[in-house]
């Protein structure tokens, strides 16, 4: 037996254990609990587990997937992920062998974790939480730096380079869409209640300057922008169509040949927007949260959550900007299939997208360099 295949089924024991714990984040976080404190308890009766209750998949089944002290069902949930993460560890050990990428398939499995949690925290709640998206960028970032010193980028992975323009075009990516979306189904008329002292508005402002000066000049526009709202203490920003109109006239003259070709033009307006954002989301997190006063009825429409946006912004630290492009083709083909069956079955229409981005991130990272490696054949000819 190899050195590899020990570490694969090694890893599937680690992903069982890790997945026991995947299950008290699910349940605890959106609840705002302690994930440490009081110790792993039945919902049902409230009775402290034993050891033996807690041991991965078997003791769901050994206990006929009942409470020990009260009968009440176990959730289903609870073996389902200990199984995904176990399997997803051992094919990750397998795909990206140990004597090839060292410590990154450890971190790439934490990837999975990451992804496996949030997906089913979001279907539950429509929520993506900071305390796991946030520290999963700076998280991607040190896989990426983790790469260059294994030699794991001939594998695939990103180096610290293309960590952070993937956490930067993920997140900008996402938030267009929401900046252009948000801006239709206002029926283009400006933001009622925007954040203060940073919302979405000064994203659109970085995207359009970075898109002619460079990203970091871009965000330096947005950032300025913050800091004129501290210093009069109300937002103060250009109309957002405005600026948004800007940039689609911006791409329309690099189309004609005026100032940077239409490629770099993109490329440096999203990672400015994808910069700007997740310094919007560092500052959201930090600050003590406040009750929103605004009346429901009032609140301006949303296109797509802020929550999908970093989480974009954690998948293109992992992947690189390159395969962040193909998560996010994979996503939105997995969200318009399933979101057609689920509106057929009466399911409703608000679907959370963070489950898509995770499952095309995860086929990413299965197939992804063959995706791009045959998308590179069909457009050479």
């Amino acid at each position: 037996m190899t050195l590899d295949l020990y570490v694969a089924i090694i890893l599937a024991v680690l992903g069982a254990l890790i997945g026991s714990f995947s299950n008290v984040l699910i349940h605890r976080l959106p609840r705002k609990q302690s994930v440490a404190f009081p110790p792993s308890a039945c919902p049902n009766c409230g009775h402290r587990l034993a050891p033996l209750d807690l041991v991965p998949i078997l003791s769901w089944v050994a206990l006929g997937r009942k409470c020990r002290y009260c009968g009440a069902p176990i959730n289903g949930r609870y073996p389902l992920v200990e199984l995904l993460t176990a399997g997803g560890y051992a094919l990750l050990g397998v795909l990206f062998p140990f004597s090839q990428v060292g410590a990154s398939v450890l971190l790439l499995c934490a990837l999975f974790t990451l992804l496996l949690v949030i997906s089913f925290i979001d279907a539950e709640t429509f929520t993506v939480p900071d305390e796991l998206v946030l520290p999963g960028v700076a998280l991607g970032m040190l896989t990426g730096y983790v790469n260059d010193a294994a030699g794991a980028t001939t594998s695939g992975l990103p180096s610290f380079q293309g960590a952070w323009q993937g956490a930067l075009l993920g997140a900008g990516v996402l938030a267009v869409i929401s900046l252009y979306g948000e801006l239709v189904l206002r029926r283009f008329r400006e933001r009622r209640h925007p954040e203060y002292p940073v919302s979405y508005q000064n994203v659109a402002l970085a995207l359009l300057v970075g898109a002619w000066v460079g990203p970091w000049w871009g965000i330096a526009a947005g950032v300025a922008s913050v800091l004129l709202n501290l210093v009069v203490r109300r937002p103060v920003s250009l109309p957002e169509s405005l600026v948004l109109l800007g940039f689609l006239v911006s791409m329309a003259l690099s189309v004609s040949g005026f100032g940077p070709s239409i490629i770099d033009m993109c490329r440096d307006a999203l990672l400015a927007a994808g910069g700007m954002s997740l310094l919007a989301a560092v500052y959201w997190w930090a600050r003590s949260p406040k009750e929103d006063d605004v009346p429901e009825e009032e609140l301006d429409p949303v296109a797509m959550g802020f929550g999908d946006v970093k989480l974009a912004a954690m998948i293109g630290a992992f992947v690189g900007w390159a395969s962040m492009l193909v998560t996010l083709g994979f996503a939105v083909v997995a969200g318009a299939v399933l979101g057609v069956i689920f509106a057929a079955l009466g399911r409703g229409n608000k679907l959370p997208f963070a489950p898509y981005l995770a499952v095309g991130a995860l086929l990413t990272l299965f197939f992804g360099e063959e995706v791009l490696r045959a998308y590179l054949n069909y457009v050479g000819g």
